[in-house]
């Protein structure tokens, strides 16, 4: 089920433009990612422009996004599969954007600018979820492309990648709606690394405790 598709310009960057798609869980892993890429870079670290905008409170673990056409990634595809929070803060924040201790306040990637949050919701806040330990950022967010189709295969008249060894070609695109099938199908993911039902629940990145650390 798709949520929502924006394609625009983002302030904090105004040479880049990105498209975003997420989609939510169903049962099934969701991934959405244009239909063309190459293989390299596959797994180099990426940071979804989504974290350049300061009202941006973060990712769910139960929704997939891809953005494309990214200007980080070789394959002009950053994977971010289902992961919580923000890359660029570990730890997260709570409604006050007051951090944990040991852990500095979640801020734009390359900036000063602190997280704020989104402004409409009353409840979140400036609140960001700390990553999950153990669907970190290294785990769950990198450069990626698209595989196979959703059957499984390779038709000559799309374009796809072939995985590197450490990575499993997986299926995660189910459906996303009419005339936009094109974009499912594979992609490649960390092997080992695919959304389990009891992933989150095994603790969360803290400062506090040198076995919980996550930087």
């Amino acid at each position: 089920m798709l949520d929502a598709i924006e394609e625009g310009r983002v302030p904090s960057r105004p040479t880049m433009t990105r498209a975003f798609v997420t989609a939510l869980l169903l049962g099934v892993g969701l991934v959405f990612a244009s239909p063309g890429c190459g293989d390299e870079g596959i797994g180099d670290p990426c940071t979804p422009e989504q974290e350049y905008d300061p009202n941006f409170n973060g990712f769910d673990e139960k929704e997939v996004n891809v953005e494309s056409k990214s200007f980080q990634c070789r394959t002009r595809i950053c994977l971010v599969n289902h992961f919580r929070g923000r890359v660029s803060c570990p730890y997260g924040q709570d409604s006050t954007a007051a951090p944990p201790a040991g852990a500095d306040k979640c801020v734009i990637p390359g900036s000063k600018t602190e997280v704020t949050g989104d402004p409409a919701d009353t409840r979140k806040k400036a609140t960001v979820q700390p990553q999950c330990l153990d669907r970190i950022a290294d785990r769950a967010v990198y450069c990626s492309c698209r595989c196979a189709d959703i059957n499984g295969n390779k038709p000559g008249d799309q374009t796809f990648c072939d995985c590197p060894d450490g990575f499993s070609c997986t299926p995660l695109v189910t459906s996303i709606g009419k005339g936009n099938e094109g974009l499912t199908g594979s992609y490649c993911i960390k092997s080992g690394s695919q959304y389990a039902p009891d992933s989150c629940t095994k603790g969360d990145c803290d400062p506090g405790s040198a076995k919980t650390k996550c930087q």
